[in-house]
């Protein structure tokens, strides 16, 4: 696989989303948890969503419960939290591993595209972020605490 087009995934709904609906535009692809220390972080990536989706950027989120258990709910209980909680407006898609021989191919792709500190591929916790182009490429690989307002400038240089 060579580009974002290349891949799809199961929304919470159910559907199966082919991600070459994206092309053209910027993407961030974060692993997300409902039960993280992390968690706040939501209200920042919707704040992004909102403030450059009307130039472009989509943001895609993939639940994840590799780590520490921390987000145990099924695709249901997943998006009413996302909506209550944080007004989660930007597409979520329905709960896949990130490491290991059950990744889903996207983060297989993603990892080996922009490895982690010392060229690891695995994803270390919830709230990594990957910054795509309009070409369907991977830009940059962002920590999984770097605040989502730190992303900005990146974001814009891609817009």
């Amino acid at each position: 696989m060579s580009d974002l087009y290349e891949f799809s995934a199961t929304t919470l709904d159910g559907k199966q989303l082919d991600l070459s609906k994206y092309r053209g535009k910027v993407v961030l692809v974060v692993n997300t948890a409902s039960k993280c220390g992390l968690t706040p972080q939501y209200a920042g990536i919707e704040a992004l969503h909102r403030k450059f989706s009307g130039r472009g950027l989509e943001v895609l989120g993939f639940p994840c419960n590799q780590f520490a258990g921390q987000e145990p709910g099924d695709a249901q209980e997943i998006g009413a939290f996302c909506q209550k909680n944080y007004g989660v407006s930007f597409q979520m898609f329905d709960k896949i591993d990130v490491n290991g021989d059950a990744a889903h191919p996207l983060y297989k792709w993603l990892t080996r595209a922009a490895p982690g500190l010392l060229g690891t591929e695995s994803i270390k916790w919830n709230f990594t972020k990957f910054l795509i182009d309009r070409d369907g490429k991977v830009v940059k690989r962002f920590a999984p605490q770097t605040a989502p307002t730190d992303l900005e400038g990146d974001i814009e240089a891609l817009l």
